[in-house]
């Protein structure tokens, strides 16, 4: 990468009118607003989709897109909704948070219609929707089978339906998917919805000189397809239950560590068949996005492997991940990517060892230089060229909340290493010292470019509810956020070369 800039926004956190940010009109202004501001990069979170606890990190599929990101304007202008299709729908009052159990009724009604006009305008016949359909129909046909027949049972995971179902089954699944096409073609429809719309936004950025980086999470959940369809690709029993999970070990942040109860890969398996279905999960990925970031670049080399059921993750060891053989399958599979090594956490000489071997840049979190005491590698100074800088990503604190709950020696500290003037808010400071470090990029997060506090943090790990909610609002832009970030853009030479005035 050139040395240029970008930044964090999920589209959740779009403002518009239907409760939730999606791939409408806000999504094209936003692309506006970084060509404005002269920046190369719009860093977006995993667009699968979500389940229990809204995380978009566990997702019902690898690869299946978040039908609440469909924008129902786009549908109007297609004639699939009328305006007077939503007068009647509230999709909540608050403008600054999403309320997905609001939506998870709301937008279903509403998406319902739109597939049944699409029906009965001949859609599924159109060249456009037949293309879509066998070219991903590797992943599109398990994906609605596992939506149907996990609605026809109330919703439930794929490990409390009945026997004849839990362990999958091809004449038991067809049949019920048969009885309750209806279900299964909503799936299918809504998957074209959100491809179409997201490949015209994903083609306006590029137009535009702007390049997205998607986000992957290293597993998938339990609750999924590639779970109930290929349990041969993880670490299970006979019942299809997970031998054991992943999680994190105690640390300084928790006792006992992190349960993320995420099913562990059988990596022997995959290295069998050449890790040919990690190389298809990137290479799809990679038609999605421009850059790719794959969460949790430690588990590659070693993971945290806790037996199914345990109490807590302290119950846990480590254990070899597949390494650099991994990668040189994906090489010799898809030749040179575009990827960026999250690698955070636990880091020991053989995470770094892997990460130079693929040469993928690393990330460096600012805030963790400011945490500790003295010199730091995660101070700014230290960071490699070949490494992303973030003041803190969609898992730390927002800068202000941070700074407002830091020991004031350590407020001290910071204030003269950034050299903070009586009127510049401390986020604004940490923008600037992520801006002048050496890293080649450098990522700024919507909440702190807006100055905002601890109630519009996106995530807090380890915790379910309340997540993943904030939004900003039309308001937001200003002329004072515009300027700020074109300053720090130019001032530190990170300016999109095809946007030089």
């Amino acid at each position: 990468m050139e040395r240029s800039s970008g930044v964090l926004m999920h589209i959740t956190s779009l403002p518009g009118p239907y409760g939730i940010g999606t791939l409408g009109a806000a999504a094209y202004r936003f692309v506006d607003f970084l060509v404005e501001t002269k920046q190369t990069y719009w860093q977006v979170l995993p667009l699968t989709t979500t389940s229990y606890g809204d995380s978009p990190y566990q997702s019902f599929s690898a690869y299946a897109g978040n039908t609440n990101l469909i924008d129902f304007d786009r549908l109007i202008a297609k004639d699939l909704l009328a305006p007077n299709d939503l007068t009647a729908i509230s999709f909540g009052s608050d403008v600054r948070h999403v309320d997905f159990g609001r939506l998870f009724v709301a937008r279903r009604y509403i998406l319902e219609q739109a597939v049944a006009r699409f029906e009965a305008q001949g859609g599924i016949s159109d060249e456009s929707f037949k293309r879509f359909y066998h070219t991903q129909k590797e992943w599109l046909i398990p994906f609605c089978r596992y939506m149907t027949v996990k609605e026809h049972f109330d919703q439930k995971p794929w490990y409390e339906w009945p026997d004849d179902y839990r362990i999958y089954d091809a004449t038991h699944v067809d049949a019920l998917c048969e009885q309750n096409q209806n279900t299964y073609h909503y799936h299918l429809v809504t998957q074209f919805f959100f491809n179409q719309q997201w490949q015209a936004l994903k083609g306006y950025a590029n137009a535009h000189q702007i390049k997205i980086i998607g986000d992957i999470p290293i597993y998938v959940a339990r609750d999924s397809v590639e779970m109930w369809m290929f349990p041969e690709l993880f670490k299970v029993n006979a019942s299809g239950d997970p031998r054991t999970v992943a999680g994190t070990p105690p640390d300084n942040f928790s006792a006992t560590g992190q349960y993320w109860g995420n099913p562990i890969y059988d990596w022997q398996t995959m290295a069998d068949d050449h890790y040919q279905w990690w190389a298809e999960r990137i290479r799809y990925n990679l038609s999605l996005y421009d850059v790719l970031r794959i969460d949790h670049f430690k588990g590659f080399e070693s993971y945290w492997e806790i037996p199914f059921g345990a109490p807590d993750a302290s119950y846990g060891h480590w254990e070899k991940g597949p390494g650099k053989a991994l990668f040189q399958a994906i090489f010799d599979q898809l030749g040179p990517t575009e990827i960026i090594a999250e690698d955070l956490g636990f880091m020991n000489d053989q995470v770094v060892a892997l990460r130079e071997f693929t040469g993928f840049p690393g990330m460096k979190v600012e805030l963790f230089g400011f945490d500790s005491d003295g010199d730091s590698t995660d101070l700014p100074h230290h960071y490699p060229a070949n490494s992303v800088a973030y003041v803190g990503t969609h898992d730390n604190e927002t800068a202000r909340g941070w700074y407002e709950a830091l020991e004031l020696t350590k407020q001290e500290r910071m204030a003269h290493y950034l050299c903070i003037s009586a009127d510049e808010p401390p986020a604004w400071a940490l923008n600037r010292g992520i801006a002048a470090s050496h890293s080649n990029l450098a990522i700024y997060t919507m909440q702190n470019l807006l100055n905002l506090g601890t109630a519009s943090r996106m995530n807090t790990p380890g915790t379910i509810g309340g997540n993943w909610q904030w939004r900003m609002v039309e308001e937001d832009y200003t002329d004072t956020l515009t300027q700020h970030l074109k300053d720090i853009t130019t001032t530190y030479c990170r300016e999109n070369p095809a946007l030089r005035e």
